[in-house]
């Protein structure tokens, strides 16, 4: 079992939170389910061997709405003067 987090487009009010909540919900070997409309977030638990985190990709998308793409750096500030 897989836990993820995607964020999801599109959202404009809590029964669009509780659509896709409900098409993902669907997909054999998807256990959990979370959709917060306020942060934009949806958090499932998936087993690897059953769905694809794309079958769960095109859900959202057949329901209507967007995965954004994260793109996250990595960054190292160095800091001095601490006792």
């Amino acid at each position: 079992m897989k836990r993820q987090t995607l964020k999801i487009d599109g959202m404009s009010c809590a029964a669009c939170a509780k659509a896709i909540d409900r098409a993902v919900k669907k997909l054999d070997g998807v256990t959990e389910a979370d959709v917060n409309f306020a942060t934009e977030k949806m958090s499932f638990v998936y087993d690897e061997t059953k769905v694809t985190l794309e079958d769960i990709k095109e859900a959202v998308k057949k329901a209507g709405y967007a995965v954004k793409e994260e793109h996250t750096k990595e960054i190292t500030i160095p800091i001095q003067g601490m006792t």
